[in-house]
């Protein structure tokens, strides 16, 4: 199938735009490759250090220096649902190594935050930064020089984005995702709503809704909503860094098992001791970026991915901005309905042909780059299959070629929706994101007051007193990654959901994010340039009359420009957002945070990524400040 003019195009202005950056990137994978099995380069003390732990097998295997070493790095958590079942991966991994002519090390464990814990909790304060803790932490892990393959093992948030990050500067290296699968379906998802609702508005107690919230969030294994969890799970397979099908077969299964071995052993397959040598720097380029872009838009993911997308680009030296993700939403059908897009789960996807039908699909109308390279091998035909056992053996067969329920998951030919029902909104009030693929058409379009908040506990103690039942657009800043660190706001979905449902046109307009679940209230989210840097969303005053579009892009304040370009941000005191929790700890990647449209990125930027600027990005400081903060900058 000829790929799609648009795809064609946005692909072309990736790889024009990140030219030198991305040069630079391959040259340094391969200086590291030719520098051979970086085993070598260890002195006779390093290695002993490096095998001493080691069953006297392994032992042997390393000292002679002829077996791949292929490096573990989990996010394995007891505490949370998704990163429980990891615990068992490592000795699986071992064992399939071992049988397959190589050896697998446990080489770091990176920190798991699960936002579902920290939502609406001053710790969600931590959470954004938490992927850069992690990227450095899988960096760590792999600083040994030690390992000729990598297997990341995580599944939710800001997990996947940090090990890919942290694994891209290791690019050299093949890596494989291993995920951990989702749980078995919980509470159905429209009783969940509507039991949220009903205790924001009072009408039943925290009982109550406990005891809802816990038979939706049951056992272990990924909460099955369609949130930044489960995007992750189809990024990264839709990039070609899983196993064929591997996504969302349930956790705890003999298949997901099978899986897990056999990536261990596929792994030891393709480092450069062999001969299909195939590092992730090359595997993550133009065509993977754009995949995985046509692959949110496609299934409704999450839009803290157009952050994360940006970040996991810019480590592999390609520059990413809103404008890709807009043009490409254009072209792109959504063909997913699952929650918060729909009452349906990602087991009841998987089950109407899942990722295998999607993928086959895509490929089918031009929308994805087929040619793409993947950790099977070139191409993404393989990804049109599913995997089973036959006989306990693993097999790959073809994928359903039509939808097992088409009010889950529907052919190209018969989308939920034309476009990918993600929009780029700008205006004075900056550029912005909106997930409309969740809102109702004729709530997609807002224009009433504002009602200026400071933090979401202040629109929380509002809609309690009863001020909020009339038309408003919440303006809720100083929610940036700068300010706070750019902390979730789904806590405010209840409310603000619950005023929609009596009749008031209510929006939301925040320098925050809105999570993975963004849901039915349309919310104008990651606004950017953040107020903390001079945004114009600092200069909203109650009474504005704020237009939130989107159908047509739009964000705007109703106010004269000559009033507008007189008006001054209001002061705010940050001071209570610094302490408590470890945020203090946090004071650097604050002071340092790129904006929402660079990705929120706080680390310095490659060489020589200063030449080529994405359009509307605030310049990168390469300064790194850590005693107290500085200054707020204004871009």
């Amino acid at each position: 199938m000829t790929l799609h003019p648009t795809v064609a195009a946005v692909t072309d202005r990736i790889r024009r735009r990140s030219a030198p950056t991305r040069s630079a990137y391959l040259a340094r994978i391969e200086r590291a490759r030719a520098s051979g099995p970086t085993r070598k380069n260890l002195s006779c003390t390093n290695l002993a250090h490096a095998f001493a732990a080691s069953e006297p097998g392994d032992k042997s295997a390393l000292r002679a220096a002829r077996w791949p070493n292929i490096a573990i790095v989990s996010s394995y958590s007891d505490m949370l649902s998704a990163h429980q079942p990891l615990e068992r991966f490592p000795a699986l991994i071992k064992r399939a190594a071992r049988e397959a002519g190589a050896v697998a090390q446990f080489a770091g464990g990176v920190p798991a935050m699960c936002d579902g814990v920290t939502q609406g909790q001053p710790g969600m304060e931590l959470s954004l930064f938490s992927r850069e803790v992690i990227a450095m932490a899988t960096a760590v892990a792999l600083a040994h020089g030690a390992f000729d393959a990598v297997l990341c093992l995580g599944v939710c948030d800001k997990i996947v984005p940090g090990l890919l990050i942290g694994a891209l500067h290791f690019g050299h290296l093949p890596t494989i995702f291993v995920p951990g699968g989702p749980m078995p379906s919980g509470l159905p998802n429209a009783e969940k709503a509507k039991i949220r609702q009903r205790f924001a508005r009072g009408e039943i107690g925290r009982d109550a809704l406990l005891e809802a919230e816990s038979k939706a969030y049951h056992g272990p294994g990924t909460c099955t909503f369609y949130g930044t969890a489960n995007s992750n799970q189809m990024l990264m397979e839709v990039m070609g860094l899983h196993l064929p099908g591997a996504a969302f077969v349930q956790t705890g299964t003999p298949l997901r098992d099978a899986l897990t071995r056999a990536a261990a052993r596929r792994a030891a397959r393709i480092t450069a001791l062999g001969d299909e040598y195939l590092p992730v720097g090359r595997i993550v380029d133009e065509r993977a970026m754009v995949n995985a872009i046509v692959g949110l838009l496609a299934t409704g993911g999450s839009t803290n991915h157009t952050l994360h997308l940006v970040a996991v680009a810019r480590a592999a030296g390609i520059a990413l901005d809103w404008d890709d993700f807009g043009d490409l939403s254009a072209v792109v059908p959504l063909l997913a309905s699952i929650y918060p897009n729909g009452q349906a789960d990602v087991n009841h996807f998987h089950a109407a042909g899942g990722m295998g039908f999607l993928i086959g699909e895509l490929l089918d109308a031009g929308l994805l780059h087929g040619d793409a390279l993947t950790v099977v091998g070139e191409g993404l035909a393989r990804y049109r299959e599913e995997p089973a056992l036959d006989g306990g053996a693993l097999v790959w067969r073809p994928a359903p070629e039509h939808s097992g329920d088409e009010r889950v998951l529907r052919p190209a030919a018969r989308p939920f929706a034309l476009d990918g029902g993600l929009k780029l909104l700008k205006g004075n009030l900056g550029r912005a994101v909106i997930k409309t693929s969740a809102v109702k058409q004729e709530h997609r379009t807002v224009e009433a007051p504002a009602l200026v908040f400071d933090d979401q506990e202040e629109l929380m103690a509002a809609f309690e007193r009863g001020e909020l039942r009339r038309d408003f657009v919440a303006v809720v800043r100083h929610q940036g990654p700068r300010a706070n660190g750019m902390p979730e706001l789904h806590k405010l979905t209840p409310p603000l959901g619950a005023l929609q449902d009596e009749g008031f046109k209510v929006a939301l307009v925040t320098d925050g994010r809105m999570s993975g679940a963004s849901g039915k209230v349309p919310a104008a989210i990651h606004v950017t340039p953040e107020c903390l840097a001079g945004g114009p969303l600092a200069k909203v005053r109650n009474g504005d009359v704020i237009l939130l579009d989107g159908e047509r892009g739009v964000l705007e304040a109703k106010v004269s420009a000559a009033e507008w370009a007189e008006r001054r941000p209001e002061p705010v005191d940050l001071s209570e957002r610094r302490h408590g929790l470890g945020r203090e700890l946090f004071a650097v990647f604050r002071a340092n945070a790129s904006g929402a449209e660079q990705g929120a990125i706080t680390f310095a930027a490659p060489e020589p990524a200063e030449t080529v600027p994405a359009p509307h990005a605030p310049p990168v400081h390469d300064h790194f400040v850590f005693a107290g903060e500085s200054a707020p900058r204004a871009d």
